[in-house]
């Protein structure tokens, strides 16, 4: 039997105020969806995360059975042997979901946008699957950020890394150092490990804040997203 295609993810969008010329996917963190992560974005900011010409997509990791919550099933991007990051990677259902997210990237190609002008990144488990995605099968696309989040020791990413050529994306990166559940080491540790691999890096740190988004941080994040995608000049035709 050949593999079925995986289903279109469902995804909640903010459109352009203004003439779409670039795009954003932000992933979810763990056991949330898309309209639930757009919908905490715009409690923090009373109001939507929107831009004059950027369109932001939101999309919804399907239900599986997640093994830390003792195989039930939740919307989570890939599994997890155990949330830690010295234990291997279930790589398997991380590649999978990189097959269904790079339809996504595709679906925005197809609607005329260059790679180079595509974002994505993600809160926690979303930052971690980003990471994947960009650094190991989309290296051309704008950026990545990762919002308290982290990478497994010997990640796949950094197998990959080691044998690269090519020019990477930034990664911009911001956690807490009051995380009790991803350690802010192990976003530490990810960052310094990408940078001696050859990516550019941020990190921005926040003192006091838990698992968890907070204004001053989906501020610096807008900054940056408006500076790897600015407006274009409209083309004289």
């Amino acid at each position: 039997l050949g593999m079925a295609a995986p289903a279109a993810l469902q995804r909640s969008v903010v459109a352009p105020a203004g003439r779409h010329t670039a795009s954003l996917i932000f992933l979810h963190g763990s056991g949330d969806t898309g309209q639930g992560a757009r919908a905490w974005i715009k409690q923090i900011l009373n109001q939507d995360m929107a831009f004059q010409h950027i369109k932001v997509i939101y999309p919804t990791a399907p239900a599986r059975p997640y093994t830390p919550m003792k195989g039930a099933f939740s919307n989570v991007w890939f599994d997890r042997y155990k949330i830690c990051n010295d234990c291997p990677e279930h790589i398997e259902s991380i590649d999978s979901m990189c097959r269904g997210l790079t339809d996504l990237i595709n679906d925005e190609v197809k609607n005329g946008i260059a790679k180079s002008r595509i974002l994505i990144g993600g809160f926690s488990m979303g930052g971690g699957m980003a990471m994947h995605l960009a650094f190991r099968f989309h290296q051309d696309l704008a950026g990545v950020f990762a919002l308290s989040s982290f990478l497994n020791k010997d990640s796949a990413v950094y197998q990959a890394l080691k044998r690269n050529e090519s020019a990477l994306p930034e990664l911009f990166q911001c956690h807490g150092t009051a995380d009790n559940l991803v350690l802010y080491s192990w976003g530490e540790e990810t960052n310094k490990m990408l940078k001696s691999l050859g990516v550019s890096t941020s990190l921005h740190t926040f003192p006091n804040l838990n698992h968890e988004l907070n204004r001053t941080e989906i501020e610096k994040l807008k900054s940056w997203i408006i500076k790897k995608l600015p407006v274009e000049a409209p083309k004289a035709n």
